[in-house]
């Protein structure tokens, strides 16, 4: 397997929807906790990046696997079956990836306490449960609810807790507080998703799969999709205002007529090869820059 054919494999092109909610709960836990802690912070990551990898050969690996249209997708769009990959180095791969990244969030467990465990239970089963089972999540209405919600909050609860949990309180206040400042990655990743199953409407259709565009149509995904956009620069504009970002977080604005323009080209044409990287450049451009912006932010 070469190195390009084994990155796509992994899906690293959509890394940036689980560097940036670390990143941003390093961030968040500096300004408001002042406190950082590197080890845990190190471990944490590499932990994150092993998994978020298996879960994507997983999706890869249980899409070749449960392919209806063998002709089509099995061997012409899927990565396993396009390149000739083996199905059980996949497989391998992923276990080993799944075994080491668990055996680094039981070092968290021991560091930092018990509400590692309980996170990272829950992470973990919705990354295996997204593309596995008898209704695997991606298949299901909810899929971009899950994937926002677990990769942009609860990534940067689990950042925000590892780098303070000497002092960090667990009530409603605080979670209100993590979730809001999340929210725009949240938005952004769930609506990668979207994009991905409004361009897909077609072949999930044919591969027996019901997400939300079926129940919704496209139409209304499509307005969806745009009004998380607008929802995603609404909150980071209140954010300084409610004490959980620095005001240079409004110089995220700068972007709007870029994700403007993004947005417009996937309302005009849904085709996989051609406008589904609309998503992936609103999710990249959007969280990296609120990231720098809070980043500049503490940093002045």
């Amino acid at each position: 397997m070469s190195l390009n054919v084994f990155l796509e494999l992994v899906e690293i092109k959509a890394k940036t929807a689980s560097v940036v909610p670390f990143l941003l709960g390093m961030g968040f836990s500096l300004y408001y906790f002042h406190s950082i802690n590197w080890l845990l912070a190190l471990i944490f990551f590499v932990a994150m990046f092993l998994f978020n990898m298996a879960v994507d050969m997983l999706d890869n690996y249980n899409d070749y696997n449960h392919a209806v249209d063998q002709q089509n997708y099995k061997q012409k769009t899927n990565i396993i079956g396009r390149e000739n990959l083996s199905p059980h180095l996949v497989l391998g791969l992923l276990v080993i990836f799944t075994a080491t990244a668990a055996l680094l969030g039981l070092s968290l467990v021991y560091l930092a306490g018990w509400p590692v465990l309980w996170m990272g239970i829950f992470c973990f089963a919705i990354g295996i449960l997204y593309s596995s089972g008898p209704h695997p999540i991606s298949n299901l209405p909810f899929g971009e609810l899950a994937s926002g919600f677990t990769m942009g909050f609860m990534i940067v609860l689990l950042s925000v807790y590892l780098n303070s949990y000497q002092q960090f309180q667990w009530n409603w206040a605080t979670l209100w507080r993590v979730f809001v400042i999340a929210l725009p990655d949240e938005l952004w990743i769930s609506n990668l998703m979207l994009a991905n199953n409004i361009c897909d409407a077609q072949e999930d259709e044919d591969n027996h799969r019901k997400t939300i565009v079926h129940f919704i149509g496209k139409r209304n995904a499509l307005i969806a999709f745009s009004a998380k956009n607008v929802i995603a620069f609404l909150v980071i504009i209140a954010s300084p205002l409610l004490e959980i970002a620095p005001w240079t977080v409004i110089l995220s604005l700068v972007i709007v007529p870029f994700t403007y323009h993004q947005n417009k080209l996937l309302v005009h044409k849904q085709i996989k090869r051609e406008t589904f990287i609309c998503g992936v450049k609103i999710l990249l451009v959007g969280s990296v820059a609120q990231l720098l912006t809070y980043w500049v932010g503490i940093l002045l």
